[in-house]
């Protein structure tokens, strides 16, 4: 079901940017704006590994260093039939976790001091089967190409109100041109975000499963889940905005603006769905 969503929902982000460019620049101003986003975006793709672990300043850690965290992850890689990815601990008392990396060969699963110190074994184990997803399910890819198409919509949306600003009103005589471009630069990027995290939140519920499957025990996750929205309100994370869709639960959930476009689907739809699977 979610992954029809995504499909669906890939499906009108490309809709949204043919229309739009039809509208503004025709078959010419499509092709302009989505090679200029997926220039963009494929240095995001390429090296995201690198500038969040930066940004985050995680230390990867070897079997010697956390001899527990690493036997979790290469048991629960050996379950799911996919290569070792490396280990990466992120100072700070937040308790948090994502996955990144262009594949799985080149996989990295993050997790912060603050999560290690809470969560009992199952729920760590729950939390690293829900990142391991995400690299299974190849979400770092499938987020890439909303982010272009989205970028692609909204940099049609700003030549719009560039060209709105000039008094450039297309093949419309009668001035209508002006208000449709100033409508679409206004509602273009509204409309691309809320697919964009439609996107999101669908690969939430598809790792949220995955994870439950993969490490046997949903309520493990769901514990986890239930302890992290607890604790990261308590001590809020200092993260990126950019980077608050790579996380297991927002980090951003203290800022109660950022809750309107939250990438991540309501933790208490995510806990309620977890303690409806049964036991794996």
């Amino acid at each position: 079901m979610n992954t029809m969503r995504t499909a669906l929902l890939l499906g009108a982000l490309t809709g949204l940017l043919m229309m739009i460019g039809g509208l503004f620049g025709g078959k010419q101003g499509i092709v302009i704006a989505f090679v200029f986003a997926m220039i963009m975006n494929f240095g995001s793709y390429w090296f995201s590994d690198k500038i969040v672990l930066s940004m985050y300043r995680a230390q990867e850690v070897s079997e010697r260093d956390a001899p527990d965290l690493y036997s979790l992850v290469k048991n629960l890689t050996l379950r799911a039939g996919m290569p070792m990815p490396r280990v990466y601990i992120v100072p700070g008392d937040t308790p948090n976790a994502f996955a990144t990396g262009r594949n799985e060969s080149h996989a990295v699963v993050a997790v912060t001091e603050g999560l290690l110190r809470i969560l009992e074994r199952d729920e760590l184990e729950g939390v690293l089967a829900h990142e391991l997803t995400h690299i299974k399910n190849k979400d770092m890819l499938i987020g890439s190409i909303a982010a272009t198409l989205a970028g692609a919509v909204m940099m049609l949306a700003s030549m719009a109100k560039w060209a709105a600003l000039f008094g450039v009103s297309g093949d419309d005589e009668d001035g209508g041109g002006i208000i449709g471009l100033i409508l679409m630069a206004i509602l273009a990027p509204i409309a691309a975000m809320m697919i964009q995290m439609g996107i999101s939140r669908s690969r939430e519920y598809m790792a949220d499963e995955g994870g439950a499957r993969i490490s046997g025990k949903p309520y493990g996750l769901a514990g986890a889940l239930e302890k992290l929205a607890s604790v990261s309100r308590a001590i809020p994370m200092d993260a990126n905005p950019a980077t608050a869709h790579m996380f297991i639960v927002n980090p951003l959930t203290a800022r109660s603006f950022a809750n309107l476009f939250s990438t991540h689907p309501p933790i208490e739809e995510r806990i309620e769905r977890l303690r409806a699977m049964r036991q794996l």
